[in-house]
């Protein structure tokens, strides 16, 4: 058949309209690749941000300074669109140099400013090397050169300047720790992200690639250990079969500068050593893990220590013997000590016969330590006292203990922030805790200073997140929640480093640079966290979620054994009002803040109102800032939260144009079942608590479509991480 000239030209144009649109489609993507995507950049942008990379001069050989080199040659020739050749010497103008003084008389001779870099830090900085336009990369150490790649790498890929580099930096913090809550069985605790990435049956024979990408990722945000193992620890980890396995993964995460750890568990004598007794001061049991730690270490000579959970949720413990926590770390920390290993102690812990307010149990049991740890123990406190609520006012012992390290725990997993499907961007509740003040020496003495060391001398220096990693594809159970991951590397990395600034880095190279898209999907975040607090668990209140999953809304439950395992024991509410009394009328939990914290706390007109409930029990009838009652601020709180919900998915909806379909689809699906969540959030909740204030609903508050029994009657007996 002959076309005409009219149809040849319709058809013409038809073509060039599909081929446009595949053009200007984004490719697919499952989230494999995180934030280190390293995508195609447009000719313009190469021109104005690239430090016109021509070629690769590496100088020196190690496994590490191969990673660092490949990754350059990766991220460049990726975002270029063509090869970045290695040289072995400086010939052209545009070229990157990567190299140590000890290793490369040419970066000696440039007499760099390293030395107060340390053994992490590293220095990039465009300058003429022999007559040549070069950018330099160079530092103390391999692992510190490293580090320097993916921060250039980082400073390409978010679109910033590189035309006049000049970044000297080095981390704040020296132990930068994710902790897996993995079991040996692969189930994960808490994770909602699949399986864990431990295949333990095939170890050691056999390494999943997944385990250099890992490690890849953790190095790209200065991560440098992981402890492999739960807290709820398993005694087989620490024996020879198992040990050969930790060895294989050790091997893998070495040249990224990463040490492996692993959980004692406490009754680990009596379980697989085959004493009668797990007493610290017994000379048997001492002996033994004075042996056990030898053989570690003959096994994994970089092993890092030992991360110990003990008289805590059941767990073993010194106290089983009537000795105190110091001397069980320092046990433990004896036995490591002659390999340079250390032991994390962590001081969540409570008891089933404590019947003081669950809030002051870890001060009151550590706080009388402090300075009776050996040097090498850093004791690992959580950000607030409870347990990784929405929202928690900073943990008391921050500030408390001089003589004593403590390391932050923060939980990059959403325990009780709806799991995978709720987008919850916690670098901003972070950032809040690391900012909160103290008092420990007078004004702006931050618990970020309590953390990097510099409000009290301390020599060692620590973060741990318990981390959100598993088998799904997208690593962490869904795309929002990498963000969690990247802005603890980052956070912990330099604890004074603002949220939003690290939004904008992952939201650049996990999605798109484009201004269109950056600004509404950071503000997105940003309102993430405070959107949950809302319609979960709003001024103040917490552990309002239901018994043994901690999914979903559960503030009438009040049959558990323990009190403190009931909702109705941290809210307290009754027909006159609601919250938990933690002033001098009350448990008193506000004396163990430095005298001008507790007068804020203790002080219902001087309070944040985001602390308000968990430190006074009001009535209902309170005056709030707004003029309005706190029963109506209560209702209509919880409304916010579901409308902010909405307006992140009228965000979302918006940024089609700049996201691959895949992606998009799977962010907007997380988002309609967090909104519909919400919902039932609200709804539960404010169902609940008008049962029991008998106050009628504020003007524009919607009514529970259903009554509270019908809500009392939902059973999720399968979800994730049930107990």
């Amino acid at each position: 058949m002959r076309l005409t000239h009219g149809l040849r030209l319709a058809l013409g144009a038809l073509l060039a309209l599909l081929c446009a649109g595949q053009l200007a489609a984004q490719p697919v993507e499952d989230g494999y690749d995180l934030w280190l995507r390293y995508r195609p950049l447009a000719s313009a942008v190469q021109t104005r941000l690239l430090p016109r990379a021509t070629e690769l001069v590496v100088a020196g050989d190690s496994p590490t300074m191969r990673i660092a080199a490949a990754e350059l040659e990766r991220g460049f020739s990726n975002m270029l669109g063509h090869p970045l050749p290695r040289a072995t010497a400086i010939g052209r103008d545009g070229a990157i140099l990567l190299g140590t003084p000890a290793g490369s008389p040419e970066i000696a001779r440039l007499g760099l400013p390293l030395a107060r870099l340390g053994p992490e830090g590293f220095l990039i900085r465009s300058m003429p090397v022999n007559g040549r336009t070069t950018t330099v990369i160079a530092a103390n150490s391999d692992v510190g050169l490293l580090y320097g790649a993916f921060r250039l790498l980082r400073e390409v890929e978010t679109g910033a300047p590189t035309e006049r580099l000049d970044i000297a930096e080095a981390p704040k913090v020296k132990l930068r720790l994710l902790n897996h809550w993995d079991n040996l069985d692969r189930t994960v605790e808490r994770g909602y992200a699949g399986f864990s990435l431990w295949d333990w049956h095939k170890l050691p024979d056999y390494l999943d690639p997944r385990y250099t990408d890992y490690a890849r990722a953790n190095a790209s945000i200065g991560i440098n250990g992981t402890v492999l193992t739960n807290v709820n620890a398993n005694a087989d980890i620490l024996t020879p079969a198992y040990l050969e396995k930790v060895k294989a993964l050790a091997a893998v995460f070495r040249p990224y500068g990463i040490r492996v750890y692993l959980t004692a568990r406490f009754s680990a004598p009596l379980e697989i050593g085959g004493l009668k007794t797990a007493d610290p001061l017994d000379p048997a049991v001492r002996a033994w893990w004075k042996a056990k730690a030898d053989e570690i270490y003959r096994v994994v000579p970089d092993f890092g220590g030992f991360l110990v959970k003990a008289n805590s949720e059941g767990q073993p413990g010194p106290q089983d013997y009537k000795r105190s926590h110091a001397d069980g770390a320092n046990m433990l920390a004896d036995a490591v000590k002659p390999h340079g290993g250390i032991v994390m102690w962590r001081a969540f812990v409570y008891a089933a016969e404590n019947v003081e307010d669950r809030a002051k149990q870890a001060y009151s049991e550590f706080k009388p330590l402090d300075g009776t740890f050996r040097d090498n123990v850093v004791v690992q406190v959580k950000n607030g006292a409870i347990d990784f609520q929405p929202r928690e006012p900073f943990h008391p012992l921050f500030g408390a203990m001089p003589k004593t390290p403590l390391m932050m725990e923060f939980q990059i997993t959403k325990e009780y922030l709806g799991f995978a499907t709720h987008l919850a961007y916690l670098g901003s509740a972070w950032e809040e805790v690391l900012k909160a003040d103290t008092y420990a020496k007078g004004k702006g003495s931050t618990v970020a200073k309590v953390i990097d060391g510099r409000l009290h001398g301390y020599r060692m220096t620590g973060m741990a997140g318990v981390a959100n990693i598993g088998t799904d594809r997208n690593w962490s159970g869904s795309h929002f929640d990498q963000a969690n991951w990247y802005a603890f590397g980052r956070l912990a990395w330099d604890p004074e480093l603002s949220s939003r600034t690290i939004a904008e880095e992952w939201a650049r190279m996990t999605f798109s640079t484009d201004p269109k898209f950056v600004r509404p999907a950071v503000g997105m975040m940003m309102a993430s966290h405070q959107a949950v607090v809302d319609y979960m668990t709003p001024l103040g209140l917490h552990h309002l979620m239901a018994t043994g999953h901690h999914y979903g809304p559960g503030p009438w439950v009040g049959d558990l054994e323990r009190p403190d395992w009931n909702p109705t024991y941290y809210h307290r509410a009754d027909a006159n009002g609601i919250g938990f009394d933690r002033t001098k009328t009350g448990s008193d939990a506000v004396a163990q803040y430095a005298p001008e914290v507790a007068r804020s706390f203790a002080d219902p007109n001087r309070i944040p109102e985001k602390d308000l409930l968990w430190f006074h029990h009001l009535p209902w009838d309170t005056k709030m800032a707004s003029g309005r009652p706190l029963w109506d601020e209560l209702v209509l709180r919880y409304g916010r939260g579901v409308g902010t919900v909405g307006e992140m998915r009228a965000t979302w909806d918006g940024l089609r144009p700049y996201v691959d379909a895949r992606r998009f689809d799977d962010v907007a699906s997380f988002l309609a079942i967090q909104h519909k969540e919400a919902a039932w959030w609200r709804d539960a909740s404010v169902a609940y608590f008008q049962s029991v204030s008998g106050r009628p609903l504020p003007e524009g508050a919607p009514p529970p479509p259903h009554d509270l029994e019908w809500y009392k009657a939902l059973q999720f007996k399968y979800a994730p991480g049930h107990h």
